[in-house]
């Protein structure tokens, strides 16, 4: 999840505008001047076809205005698509040094505004390329920027958020905690307290910092940062922002089996995640489903008006049949749908975690309903019912018995669940027998004595 997304720059394309000349009218007529434009434009036209060929006519433009002693805008937006096509050729150390060229260059004519609109277009031109080749790009980028920080600070920030993604996806948590802060420490005012008018920068560095503690399972840190992320001030607060900050809300309540407030922080990282009209927003819904069976509601999650429009939806059905399973009590459906939905549903590596205590919540439900009409049931029947092994109907049982939920008695012997008022009766046997097995015990030592 590309959590950068919400502070990108927007920028036109790169010729919608036009760097300023010297002021001579007549340079637009230099022959010379117009023998390098088509040159150009040539090369820019061979960059995705031919980008070998393009590449030769890139280097004659360079060359040329080099020649005429005036390199400037032909200059650098040659350098430009000079990166782009090292980039298909997979040249990457040349790459690297246009790149720098490219930063270092300057002229009458350049202005902030184009330099960073030509960083954030060769960026983006070469985000296919490996993650080292990436990071060392954003590296050089960073250092270009920290020459003149107080002018680019919002350029800044987006880069290193950049940077701080790729070390999240490679998994290099010890260097991303110190990104983390440095951006952390951007968002706050000379005062030292977080400023009001970067709380959606502020909300983004929340939601990758959140994201990498549920990657290392660091519950305690990430309650208290997901509790401090739900507190930021932002006037736009972006709502897939605060989807994913929420999912990951969710997925920590889940380890912690807190069923209802997983079910609540899934239920608004759906809102967010449809709002934003993002992809993910399914699969929240599928993780709302779960949780909501976990914390054995009666509410259906697709009577929701926000839900309700995804119940036919391919990937939903197999979850809104399970949902019709559990709340009708059917446990053979319930199993049945996931066998019949393995990719949909199992092969999802969270719900699988929870498949385990999902089937043990409908099966929990299921013994209640089959005890309700007896004083006393063969715990056979019991397994035959809910198909499982008997040393398994006895476990149910007896969490029941324990949490006060059924009120009975398991006779091992006689395999049998004595219920209600005959449990009773069955615990007064077993305390007649008990006293019984006391007396022929005494009876023996007094015999061994005598005799």
């Amino acid at each position: 999840m590309d959590d950068d997304e919400e502070c990108e720059f927007e920028y036109e394309d790169e010729d919608d505008y036009q760097i300023e000349d010297d002021g001579d009218d007549d340079m637009c007529d230099d022959d010379d001047e117009v023998e390098v434009e088509n040159k150009y434009y040539n090369a820019k036209g061979e960059v995705d076809e031919s980008p070998k060929d393009a590449y030769g006519m890139l280097v004659e433009v360079l060359e040329r205005e080099k020649e005429l002693g005036s390199p400037g805008k032909w200059t650098f937006k040659a350098l430009k698509q000079l990166v782009k096509c090292l980039f298909k050729l997979k040249k990457f150390d040349e790459m690297r040094q246009r790149y720098r060229e490219l930063l270092e260059f300057n002229w009458s004519g350049l202005t902030r505004n184009h330099t960073e609109k030509a960083i954030n277009k060769c960026l983006d031109a070469a985000s296919g390329a490996g993650s080292d080749v990436l990071k060392s790009l954003y590296e050089i980028t960073l250092d270009r920027i920290g020459k003149d920080s107080k002018n680019q600070e919002k350029l800044w920030f987006n880069i290193k958020l950049k940077l701080a993604h790729l070390y999240f996806e490679t998994k290099d948590f010890a260097v991303l905690k110190t990104i983390l802060s440095e951006l952390k420490g951007w968002c706050k005012d000379a005062e030292g307290a977080y400023d009001v008018k970067k709380g959606t920068q502020l909300l983004t560095v929340y939601s990758l910092e959140i994201q990498m503690h549920t990657e290392l399972n660091d519950y305690k840190t990430l309650k208290t940062l997901y509790n401090e992320s739900l507190q930021v001030e932002s006037a736009i607060p972006p709502p897939r922002i605060l989807g994913i900050i929420r999912e990951c809300g969710g997925k920590m309540f889940m380890r912690q089996g807190n069923w209802e407030e997983a079910n609540s922080a899934f239920f608004q990282a759906f809102k967010n995640y449809d709002e934003a009209g993002h992809p993910r927003r399914i699969q929240c819904l599928k993780y709302l489903v779960l949780a909501n069976m976990l914390a054995s509601s009666n509410i259906n999650p697709f009577d929701s008006t926000e839900a309700k429009p995804y119940k036919n939806d391919a990937e939903i059905v197999a979850m809104t049949d399970l949902i019709d399973a559990y709340s009708q009590n059917d446990i053979k459906m319930f199993e049945r749908v996931l066998r019949m939905n393995k990719k949909n549903i199992v092969d999802d590596p969270f719900i699988k975690e929870y498949i385990d205590p999902l089937l043990k919540t409908i099966r929990t439900q299921v013994l209640l309903d089959i005890c309700k009409p007896y004083t006393r049931i063969r715990i056979p029947f019991i397994s035959q019912e809910l198909n499982i092994l008997d040393h398994e109907v006895e476990a149910l049982l007896v969490g029941l018995i324990l949490d006060n939920r059924l009120e009975g008695c398991i006779d091992q012997v006689q395999q049998l669940v004595l219920l209600g008022d005959a449990s009773k009766q069955g615990t007064r046997y077993q305390a007649l027998q008990k006293w019984s097995a006391q007396i022929n015990v005494i009876h023996s030592n007094l015999c061994s004595r005598i005799g």
